[in-house]
């Protein structure tokens, strides 16, 4: 068949957009917007929010974009995949407009009620059944609304995912998937359904759920209207839709127990695929259905994240400037100017929300050892890309615990991976095979619309143009040398960690 797959990537700091060549499997041309990061909204500390019409626009230019640098017209688009920022909170009334703004991933306002859940329903009956504590997931958050904005809760139709409301503007249908259920905990692992229990603890109505489609399917269909708005064609369906970090592993190919993907966009993650029911007993890492799981085929994805890592990154540009704005490129030679262990800075990247790694506590970003007369610009890029990787590793330790051993980890040649300091250090600490490849979230929620519209017969058909960029292997002297600073890292957290 020819034509393209158009595939969407709804982040927090921007909206991507990518079409897929149908016959090579190849990307064609990509969009962005805004260029700049979007700006999240942040009433109290700790908070998080963004206008869901805001994604909307930028979605609308992205697609726009796309078709015209394809020189493209909407039918030659034969299907839609849809990725977006995972646990968000979207709220809409009965005429389907957003009745406040979206609670998004990390925003922290519902840790409290998640801890009191936790212990009301009991921890074993909420590891048992959901395989996370309810924490300060999207089901935590609208529980949120529900006591501090009564008025707004009566005015809700219908609750969705970040995902979710684009399909519903591209469509007009309320729909989710299983996946997205499970990373609100809203799903019951043991029941193979909808999480009654916490649903009935939280004194919310089931009916406020979408209704739910499987993620390789035809969910719906552009509608007139948002063909209008967008050029695409009327009955176009949509037949992906996945939170952006079980896509990213579907985007690398990742579906089988034992593989392990990695993102460090705004926040870092490392996703490992098992077939196992696995959970931590802290919560500290958390386990979702992953976008191949069947009833006959348990794939759930156990994923860690760490909030503060190309946010960090992007702060230190905005903020630490010479007499001209700097580039991502000139702080990662910089950097790579300086020795490992950036002559005893050390920096904790917490500065983005509750952490989940550390048990959903807030303890912000801090700076360590700092000394005026030797630390420079380049120790403290240093030290910040050390240190996001040292959180990656400590959340690591807790997969390993878990029996969750990876030895190759894929990732996409993407944000923080481009730099060669941040991938020396990953993959010295780590101790794994670290693999780059030519992909993207908007990339492989195209080849997602593909699979699901049967375009593809199988996974093996949608990668044929997946492409190793490069290979990165751990030098075991060089492990000694980032053991030893970790180490020391690790200390220093744990200090931090007895103050609170």
């Amino acid at each position: 068949m020819q034509g393209y797959l158009l595939g969407l990537d709804i982040g927090s700091s921007s909206v991507k957009a990518t079409l897929v060549d149908v016959v090579t499997g190849t990307r064609a041309t990509s969009a962005q917007s805004p260029a700049e990061e979007m700006e999240m909204i942040t009433l109290n500390p700790g908070w998080a929010e963004q206008d869901p019409e805001t994604w909307w626009h930028h979605v609308v230019i992205c697609i726009k974009e796309c078709l015209a640098k394809a020189g493209a017209a909407g039918d030659q688009v034969k299907a839609i995949g849809i990725a977006y920022q995972m646990h968000g909170l979207v709220c809409i009334d009965k005429a389907g407009n957003p009745v406040r703004s979206s609670i998004i991933w990390c925003d922290s306002r519902a840790v409290k009620i998640g801890e009191e859940a936790f212990a009301a329903l009991g921890e074993d009956f909420c590891l048992k059944h959901f395989l996370n504590a309810p924490g300060n997931f999207t089901a935590s958050k609208l529980k949120w609304v529900k006591e501090n904005e009564p008025a707004v809760y009566d005015r809700i139709h219908k609750i969705m995912l970040p995902g979710d409301y684009i399909a519903f503007k591209l469509s007009g249908e309320a729909t989710t998937t299983d996946t997205g259920l499970s990373e609100g905990i809203f799903w019951d692992y043991q029941e193979g359904t909808i999480a009654t229990a916490l649903l009935n603890q939280y004194g919310i109505d089931a009916g406020l759920l979408a209704d739910s489609k499987p993620v390789f399917s035809i969910q719906a269909v552009i509608s007139a209207k948002a063909a209008a708005q967008t050029g695409l064609k009327a009955g176009t369906p949509i037949s992906y839709r996945a939170g952006d970090q079980p896509n990213n592993a579907f985007s690398l190919n990742v579906l089988n127990p034992g593989e392990t993907a990695a993102t460090a966009g705004t926040s870092g993650v490392i996703y490992s695929v098992t077939e196992n029911n696995t959970f931590d007993k802290k919560s500290r890492v958390n386990a979702f259905l992953h976008v191949n799981n069947k009833a006959n085929q348990k794939r759930n994805g156990i994923l860690l994240c760490v909030n503060g890592t190309g946010i960090l990154n992007s702060w230190l540009r905005k903020n630490i400037k010479s007499t001209e704005a700097i580039s991502y490129n000139q702080m990662n030679e910089l950097a790579s100017g300086i020795r490992v262990g950036a002559d005893g800075l050390q920096m904790l990247p917490f500065g983005n929300g509750a952490e989940r790694i550390l048990e959903n506590k807030v303890i912000n970003a801090s700076w360590h050892g700092l000394d005026f007369n030797r630390h420079t610009q380049a120790h403290v890029f240093r030290a910040a890309q050390e240190g996001i990787v040292f959180a990656l590793r400590y959340g690591f330790d807790i997969l390993q615990s878990m029996g969750l051993q990876s030895q190759v980890i894929r990732a996409g040649h993407a944000n923080m991976f481009l730099s060669p300091v941040f991938r020396h250090a990953f993959v010295n600490t780590t101790g794994a095979r670290l693999e780059l490849y030519d992909t993207d979230g908007a990339m492989g929620a195209a080849l997602g619309a593909g699979v699901g519209a049967a375009i593809y017969s199988n996974f093996k058909q949608a990668f044929t143009g997946l492409k190793l960029l490069h290979n990165e292997l751990p030098d075991s002297r060089q492990q000694e040398q980032y053991e030893m600073v970790y180490q020391k890292w690790k200390s220093i957290l744990a200090q931090e960690l007895t103050k609170l």
